[in-house]
């Protein structure tokens, strides 16, 4: 049995959750995107044009680096697989570029997303810019004030940046905005959706782009520790596809303990926080089925992180089956010990992470003091140049002030 091979089945389930749960006018345009993708997922040029982008374009590979005095400092030993040095500052990119090249094969002008923190919004801009295309991103109004940056970033590239001023204002409803907009323009447009979110194909797309994380942090480990395998692997989960990419690699040791982090927030209360696997449970949201935070009337709750890429009521359904297995263990870091991270491995490395990616690191500090000598390796998922702006306003500059 090979899991990455027989997860999801046909219908894009894992277990329980998946599926797709369309309106028709939809059903033939997912359709068409999932014949298009199993045809170019087996193409030989489709796969060395790929591997040539993310060589000569992205910067791929991205190094895994021992966090020597962090290391010291927490009395274990860190590793971060180094994201935020990917091309755009993080992940979102290894997949943006696959959407990209497939919206290309299937005769689109156009790409449609959603963001949150935006760096999907950053990373599918930069995908257009490459490709000549047309690229619309939705953004809450809440992020696009906390993550001006990379909302410059967008507009500097072309993309037309719409802001969504209903409901919570954040990630959900940049969702529900940028679905909309994709109803009225499917013939011309692809919606490259931003996570191992969404209805089937997009959970397995995204998770195989993304598996090059994974592949990679793996062969780099064990080159750095001669052979070894990291005990903890850990990564920040909100729709989860920086997780899963990472996950991919290891997921078939069962030696190595796969770690999701998701945010706590301010706290436990309905509201404060989006710790969909810790609070949640199963519901649909945005056409599949998933661990899900709800209201008391059964709908996608409020939710809130200082992260603005975790904002979000629910999470990839392999995340969910995940959960369930317990192959992967899910654990909540609030925004406090996220905010110490960001400082943390800002003065004592000279990286300074994306509050996304400090929720992981939270967490290896967390577990290399309660374990010491043990071995840890972060997804560093993305760099924080979006967020200090925003935090060095709120918050300050740390331990200095």
């Amino acid at each position: 049995m090979s899991y990455l091979k027989d997860f999801p089945n046909a219908e894009g389930y894992f277990g329980d959750f998946g599926g797709a749960f369309l309106p028709p006018e939809l059903e033939s345009h997912f359709a068409e995107i999932e014949r298009a993708w199993r045809q170019l997922a087996l193409s030989a040029d489709f796969l060395q044009e790929l591997r040539y982008i993310r060589r000569h374009y992205q910067g791929r590979p991205t190094p895994v680096y021992y966090a020597r005095n962090l290391s010291r400092e927490a009395g274990a030993h860190i590793y971060l697989k180094r994201e935020d040095l990917n091309h755009s500052g993080a992940h979102k990119l290894n997949h943006c570029m696959g959407e990209a090249l497939l919206a290309r094969h299937m005769g689109k002008k156009k790409l449609i997303a959603e963001t949150g923190a935006g760096q999907h919004g950053v990373a599918l801009a930069t995908a257009a810019a490459c490709f000549g295309m047309e690229c619309e991103i939705h953004m809450g109004e809440i992020d696009i004030e906390k993550e001006a940056p990379n909302v410059t970033r967008m507009k500097l590239m072309g993309a037309e940046v719409v802001p969504v001023s209903f409901g919570g204002r954040s990630l959900k409803e940049a969702v529900d905005s940028a679905f909309q907009s994709y109803l009225s323009q499917a013939d011309e447009a692809l919606f490259a959706i931003g996570s191992v979110v969404g209805p089937h194909p997009f959970p397995l797309m995204v998770r195989n782009f993304q598996s090059v994380v994974g592949i990679e942090a793996r062969e780099q480990y064990q080159e750095l520790t001669d052979g070894q395998l990291p005990e903890q692997v850990v990564a920040c989960v909100g729709g989860g596809s920086n997780a899963m990419g990472m996950f991919a690699g290891f997921i078939e040791d069962p030696e190595v303990q796969l770690n999701g982090v998701e945010p706590l927030g301010r706290g436990s209360e309905p509201g404060q926080h989006s710790a969909t696997m810790t609070f949640g449970k199963p519901g649909m949201l945005h056409g599949f089925k998933c661990m899900l935070l709800t209201d008391d009337e059964g709908n996608p709750a409020p939710v809130h992180s200082i992260a603005s890429g975790l904002d979000y009521p629910g999470v990839g359904p392999e995340h969910s089956y995940l959960k369930t297995t317990g192959r992967v263990a899910y654990h909540a870091i609030g925004d406090d010990e996220t905010l110490d991270a960001f400082y943390r491995l800002s003065r004592t490395e000279g990286i300074i992470p994306a509050l996304e990616s400090a929720h992981a690191v939270a967490w290896a500090v967390e577990h290399a003091r309660e374990h010491p000598g043990s071995t840890v390796l972060v997804n560093l998922s993305g760099r924080g140049d979006k967020d200090i702006d925003y935090v060095a306003r709120t918050f300050g500059h740390g331990r200095a002030d």
